[in-house]
């Protein structure tokens, strides 16, 4: 398969993530091609971490892996969801998702 065609205006590319069972999403991360080819190798997520700069399997310390079901691209090719099972929290506050936080509008 030919990653580069996901990495034609940046390096990284967000990563949407959504729980295969619910379709609630968990979490937005970051993938350079490195971390989408070890995810498309080994099953489970991979991303880059921007704040520490370097590679990291999600779940490797916590035990909560995700596991990936399916990889769909957008209309322009430079944005990820990938919807997985997910074993414990995806988020590493506790929280189940990442987005639990809500923006109060009026």
């Amino acid at each position: 398969m030919d990653l580069d065609k996901y990495f034609v205006k940046s390096e990284l590319i967000p990563a949407i993530i959504q729980d295969v069972k619910t379709n609630q999403v968990l979490m937005l991360a970051y993938m350079n091609r490195e971390s989408l080819k070890k995810t498309l190798e080994t099953g489970q997520t991979w991303f880059w971490s921007r704040s520490r700069g370097e590679l990291w399997n999600k779940g490797a310390t916590s035990g909560h892996i995700q596991r990936v079901v399916e990889i769909y691209s957008d209309c322009d090719d430079d944005t990820l969801l990938i919807t997985v099972e997910q074993v414990g929290n995806a988020c590493h506050t506790g929280e189940y998702s990442c987005f639990f936080n809500k923006v109060k509008f009026e």
